[in-house]
């Protein structure tokens, strides 16, 4: 009995703990922890984390630091692209291939990428030794092009023939070896769709790169999807690969770079996934056009079913208030008559100022601006006092005559504030005579400089 009872227990343990992520970094960390998580196109799922043992070892009669860790996965761990990440921010990651096999890498924590060596895992090994062999061989045929183009009196053709036949069975020889594994669909999609000849115009080499850039990437494979691949290709041709100096032509470039994009794409699902990672890229610039142009032309015209209401709703707030958009409306009672921000007709420019009584600051600040803009005929002003309750700021608005007083129970919460993302009082906001936004002073001063602007306009 107690030795079927171990032989339960060893059974047990065994189907548990299946496989195994063996890693080591061969420098010193900071940080004692490492994570592990499942990427999911542009989203990463939390797996587990573990710590980090640290050691050190001889190396070529060196001492070195090294760290070490050890994930165990389940045997119905799924299949799919993995990230080992390290670091809170900055390149802390390392990528790997999962597909039902032990996985054992070293890499050095700074240069991830450039440094991996799988020693375990036939998937990961037969891509790293892949892109060994496609990148440089790419890179070298890049610089024959680009001095082609720099001094074309060289001839070249021949040695591009050459290099363009190399990668060719380069690829065609990782293809071959790759059959049935996971790994084979993104060599295919590594590959650059190169020109059957050297060309002599940059416009003409730059326009080749651009339209074929998608060629070899197949947008409906899951395998692709489920990996930070096609994100990362599709972050490269929207931002670096057209590029213009003046900023009118760049938007045109964004919008016809994300139609490209979104013509290679009819899964609903991974296009809301790429339209959430692209708005959330463009909102790092503030690009509200661009921002604009994903929710109109793509993310509104989504499926319900692949619309995040709650994304969009957040999102939209967010950018309510941003330099360039009509002001959010609002209506307040004064002197018995509803008044709405929109409907005023009263001056050139308006200062919209979120400010409170049981700020300090404000109750300096706030009698200064007063004082400054009390003979700006052309520029109308509306408080808003975000308060608990209204103790206190009747008196206190009675020295702040001809302006706009406007209550905001509630404080922080109050729907006016949250509308504009209050985070701090003061805050100003100037807008022109249609109520666009076209400034968000920071301070005191910053406000006089861009009103004294406007005036003399």
């Amino acid at each position: 009995m107690k030795q079927i009872l171990i032989l339960l227990l060893f059974i047990s343990s065994f189907t548990q703990a299946q496989f195994s992520v063996n890693g080591t970094l061969t420098s010193s960390l900071e940080t004692d922890w490492v994570i592990l998580y499942k990427i999911e196109g542009a989203r990463q799922k939390f797996i587990q984390n573990t710590t980090l043992k640290k050691d050190s070892v001889l190396i070529d009669g060196e001492k070195q630091e090294i760290s070490t860790f050890k994930f165990d996965l389940l045997q119905d761990t799924k299949k799919g692209t993995y990230r080992i990440s390290y670091k809170t921010d900055g390149t802390g990651f390392l990528d790997f291939i999962f597909n039902n096999e032990n996985v054992s890498v070293a890499f050095h924590p700074e240069y991830p990428e450039q440094t991996a060596i799988f020693s375990e895992s036939e998937e990961n090994i037969v891509y790293r030794e892949y892109l060994n062999e496609i990148l440089p061989a790419q890179q070298k045929l890049d610089s024959l092009q680009i001095t082609a183009l720099q001094q074309p009196n060289i001839n070249l053709s021949s040695n591009y023939v050459s290099l363009l036949s190399r990668i060719l069975q380069i690829q065609s020889k990782y293809i071959t070896e790759t059959q049935g594994m996971y790994v084979q669909p993104f060599i295919k999609a590594t590959l650059r769709t190169n020109s059957d000849e050297i060309k002599t115009s940059a416009k003409e080499y730059m326009t080749t790169i651009s339209s074929t850039f998608f060629d070899h990437m197949d947008f409906s494979n899951q395998a692709l999807k489920s990996s930070a691949f096609l994100i990362n290709r599709i972050t490269d041709f929207v931002f670096y690969i057209n590029y213009s100096e003046n900023p009118e032509v760049q938007q045109k470039i964004y919008k016809k770079s994300i139609q490209t994009v979104f013509s290679k794409i009819d899964d609903d699902a991974f296009k809301s996934e790429v339209i959430e990672f692209l708005i959330a890229q463009f909102e790092t610039t503030k690009n509200l056009e661009i921002i604009d142009f994903l929710f109109e032309e793509y993310y509104d015209k989504l499926p319900e079913i692949h619309q995040n209401t709650t994304f969009a709703s957040e999102k939209k707030s967010l950018f309510a208030s941003e330099i360039g958009r009509i002001a959010p409306d609002f209506s307040w009672v004064e002197n018995g008559k509803t008044l709405q921000l929109l409907s005023l007709e009263e001056a050139k420019n308006y200062v919209l100022v979120f400010w409170s009584t049981t700020c300090s600051h404000c109750l300096k600040e706030i009698p200064e601006v007063h004082t400054y803009l009390n003979d700006k005929k052309d520029v109308k002003v509306i408080a808003v006092s975000l308060e608990k309750n209204d103790f206190g700021w009747k008196n206190k608005i009675v020295n702040l005559s001809n302006w706009h007083h406007v209550l905001g129970l509630n404080k922080w919460e109050n729907k006016i504030a949250r509308t504009y993302n209050i985070m701090a009082t003061p805050t100003y906001f100037v807008l022109d005579k249609d109520k666009k936004i076209i400034a968000k002073p920071a301070e005191l001063e910053d406000l006089k400089l861009f009103i004294e602007g406007v005036s003399e306009k």
